[in-house]
């Protein structure tokens, strides 16, 4: 007889409520979300008109970089037929699908704002850009003779026909597409490459009539395109519409050895101007018959092309930011330094010392670490110098310290990140100059990228061996040093030392350490320990303690990280994120994240600090650095973050940062439940921009 089986019910599958694609919010429409609101203060009026124009020739560069990176990505998966579905429940096809629509809305508004407010106002600040048609005869003339003395010599126009091949379109390249009639009435299509080495905007010669301060300008591109039959000589010009072309920019990395990544990635920004087509702009105006031939020669898919307004490329106007008209921007940049590592400091190295010193960049001076390493390089008690560059830039006082120090004896070891993004070529120049001077150069880990901001100084004093270290939030770059807001620490805490030192034997040579003494590293231990701090909040609450979190980031996306602040919300402590960029958490959902409150602010500098500050039941921790809450920064970066081991510092950063941007009711925006933001502001309230009171120029103006 068979054996009757007992009936089994399956156990019911329990679904992580915080796994719902409803709490998140899609990482493009994020990005492009804060792309918004820099074109919001691109149509403030409150702000002077050439900052205003700096922020829309801004908005214009970010979006070309998001097509080259993010939309390229996309753009692989769905060829690819991937149906990966992210944190948002989104998959390729929807995501790019949405972005499309979202960058036309975006553009539509930004060419609005252009054409019916920003060069309306400069205009009436004696700034003008003209087309050709309004010039006087006077104006007129100096135009031609510029084009035949500068422009024409530079210009290669490009046939196409049967013996020649369609020309190759170079990544973000401005061109002309023109349609040319030969004398037996046959119509042939030519390209003409705007030059991209002569200015976007022509300043054409005023006639006596105008005052010295007015500016008369006309794009290039008009210019080249009034002039086009000197460039086909018994050709009859039919057409001639301007294009642009963006490429993917992402490099396909093949690491070997340190040799073979530096020539893969040199040799991968050759082949950066090559890579496919992901978005072409053509003006509303152009035919489709012209439309056509650029579609398949360039290989565009029709989702993948944009009618625009004239001019395409709105980034040149950058150019304008130059002109001597102070009045017409925000007051000069006049950055204070700590009396204590000025330049007329003694002992410098006294001076860290006998406090930790925490600076705020721009807001106080960068130069005080271009002196760090300076003195480091002539002091003759310093043994070595090691440090970390990601983004250095060119003309880069940072190396010149560091050449200065290997002439002077010293031993210097430099890692050099030569996959920090649109700056390969400048840091593959700064790798080969260190390595010809004698400088240990590491390019980087295989499978990661170095992104923490480390320098390391050993110095000799008396019979024994001291380590001073400087961690930033942002790159050792004087130039950028004055556009973005970051913290930078000078420390000569011993277990710092001991960590800095491991943390660049990890960088240089083989090291498995897991056991950072203060240092929170990724991807060795700074995931955990920080899922551990969020806990440690949440344990505080539920004991009746005081839970409280407050960050600031550049970016939020990591899902393990957004569910910890979930609970953390579900359990009662009160999180305050401020987060300049993408934020994919979505606050103030009951039940959920009512406890979360989100802010972004777009002002005069890029916001670019990160500092993470953890209540801990009234012994406050605050801890800063390089990485943002993403998983590329917590898994596949070297990120470093430290933790501000002085009372003073800590309450320095809770009331200056923490509460004063908190505070901020000017340039701060409040994230929505949907992922809109809103104003901060109300009216009668009292005005706070925070940007500008760190300056010690105080204003009100939004």
């Amino acid at each position: 007889m068979q054996q009757s089986r007992k009936m089994v019910r399956p156990s019911p599958i329990v679904r992580n409520p915080l796994l719902d694609p409803s709490l998140y919010i899609n990482r493009e429409l994020s990005m492009l979300a804060f792309q918004h609101r820099v074109l919001e203060e691109a149509a403030n009026t409150a702000n002077p008109i050439l900052e205003r124009l700096k922020f829309i020739s801004i908005l214009d560069s970010n979006l070309d970089e998001f097509f080259m990176v993010r939309v390229a990505a996309l753009l692989a998966q769905v060829d690819s037929g991937s149906q990966e579905i992210g944190p948002d429940g989104t998959k390729p096809v929807t995501q790019l699908a949405s972005v499309r629509k979202e960058f036309s809305r975006l553009m539509k508004e930004a060419q609005t704002c252009l054409e019916e407010q920003i060069i309306p106002q400069l205009s009436q600040a004696k700034i003008h850009i003209r087309k050709l048609s309004d010039l006087d005869p006077i104006q007129k003339q100096y135009v031609t003779k510029y084009f035949h003395s500068t422009i024409f010599p530079v210009l290669t126009p490009l046939a196409f026909d049967p013996g020649r091949p369609f020309p190759h379109i170079s990544n973000l390249s401005l061109n002309l597409a023109v349609l040319i009639r030969d004398k037996q009435g046959e119509e042939h299509f030519a390209r003409v490459k705007v030059p991209d080495t002569l200015p976007p905007l022509i300043r054409i010669k005023n006639s006596g009539k105008k005052a010295a301060a007015e500016v008369d300008l006309v794009w290039i591109e008009e210019v080249i395109a009034e002039n086009l039959e000197k460039l086909f000589p018994g050709m009859e010009i039919v057409q001639a519409y301007p294009f642009h072309v963006t490429r993917d920019a992402e490099l396909a990395i093949k690491e070997l050895d340190a040799e073979d990544l530096l020539e893969t990635i040199a040799e991968g920004v050759r082949q950066r101007r090559f890579g496919s087509v992901v978005r072409l702009m053509v003006t509303r105006a152009m035919p489709k018959s012209i439309l056509k031939i650029l579609m398949s020669n360039l290989e565009v898919d029709p989702g993948d092309v944009y009618r625009v307004a004239d001019p395409i490329s709105i980034k040149r106007l950058i150019v304008l930011c130059s002109l001597d008209r102070p009045e017409l921007k925000e007051p000069p940049l006049l950055p204070s330094t700590p009396t204590a590592i000025g330049a007329s400091c003694e002992d410098f190295f006294g001076a860290i010392r006998d406090n930790n010193i925490l600076l705020h960049h721009p807001f106080e001076s960068f130069q005080p670490v271009v002196e760090f390493l300076q003195r480091a390089a002539r002091d003759p008690n310093v043994l070595t110098i090691k440090m970390v560059l990601y983004r250095i830039g060119r003309d880069s006082p940072i190396v010149a310290a560091l050449l200065e120090a290997m002439a002077n004896g010293k031993q210097v070891a430099v890692l050099v990140e030569l996959k920090a993004r649109f700056d390969e070529e400048s840091n593959i120049e700064w790798a080969r100059q260190l390595e010809s001077e004698g400088v240990h150069v590491v390019y980087g880990l295989l499978g990661l990228k170095i992104h923490c901001k480390v320098a390391l100084v050993v110095r000799r004093e008396g019979k024994s061996i001291r380590r001073y270290v400087h961690v930033g939030s942002g790159n050792y770059n004087a130039v950028t040093a004055q556009q973005y807001t970051d913290v930078g620490l000078f420390t000569s805490d011993e277990e710092i030392g001991e960590d800095a030192t491991d943390l660049f034997n990890y960088l240089t040579g083989y090291s498995t350490k897991k056991d950072y003494k203060r240092l929170l590293v990724a991807p060795v231990n700074l995931r955990q320990r920080f899922e551990a701090l969020i806990q440690r909040e949440i344990d505080h609450q539920r004991k009746g303690k005081t839970g409280r979190i407050i960050f600031k980031m550049n970016s939020l996306v990591d899902p393990g990280i957004i569910r910890a602040l979930y609970r953390a919300s579900q359990a009662g402590v009160s999180i305050d994120l401020l987060v300049r960029g993408v934020c994919c958490l979505r606050p103030g959902i009951p039940g959920v994240s009512d406890n979360i409150r989100v802010r972004s602010l777009v002002g005069r500098f890029l916001e670019h600090s990160r500092l993470y500050g953890f209540h801990n039941n009234g012994q406050d921790e605050v801890y800063m650095g390089s990485a943002d809450l993403m998983p590329r920064n917590l898994d596949r970066r070297v990120e470093v973050l430290v933790p501000l081991l002085s009372p003073h510092l800590i309450l320095r950063v809770r009331k200056e940062i923490f509460g004063g941007y908190m505070a901020d009711t000017v340039k701060s925006r409040k994230m929505l439940p949907d992922g809109s933001y809103k104003k901060v502001y109300a009216p009668g309230a009292k005005k706070v921009n925070i940007q500008a009171e760190l300056l010690g120029n105080v204003t009100t103006k939004g």
